[in-house]
């Protein structure tokens, strides 16, 4: 399992971890939006023993859902901040080689 986090991806995920008392980030893909599949990201309570845990360069643990461990190798992971309509947004980024493109919101994917 191949997957690239950023510094910045990983300085926010270990600040979002740490805020809600969470072990690790837990990356899943759902069946949604116009394009078919959407990544989630979510903090981790407790392990799940049928993820696959990666460590990140900075310890964090990143468990990722088994159901979609294909999808998700290769997965990049960046951390933005983006200003739009006067209101700053940060988020998580996601791109992934399996990817064929992505819908016009770009909240969705879809794979050939």
């Amino acid at each position: 399992m191949n997957i690239n986090i950023t510094n910045a991806a990983c300085d926010y995920i270990k600040t979002m971890v740490e805020k809600e008392k969470g072990i690790g980030l837990r990356l899943s893909i759902k069946k949604t939006g116009c394009s078919g599949f959407s990544y989630v990201p979510t903090i981790l309570a407790e392990e799940n023993n049928d993820d696959q845990v990666i460590t990140a360069q900075n310890g964090i643990k990143i468990y990722i859902d088994n159901k979609w461990q294909q999808m998700l190798d290769g997965l990049s992971i960046d951390y933005v901040e983006e200003e739009k309509s006067g209101l700053k947004q940060k988020r998580l980024t996601f791109s992934s080689p399996s990817e064929s493109g992505r819908c016009g919101c770009g909240e969705s994917f879809h794979v050939s």
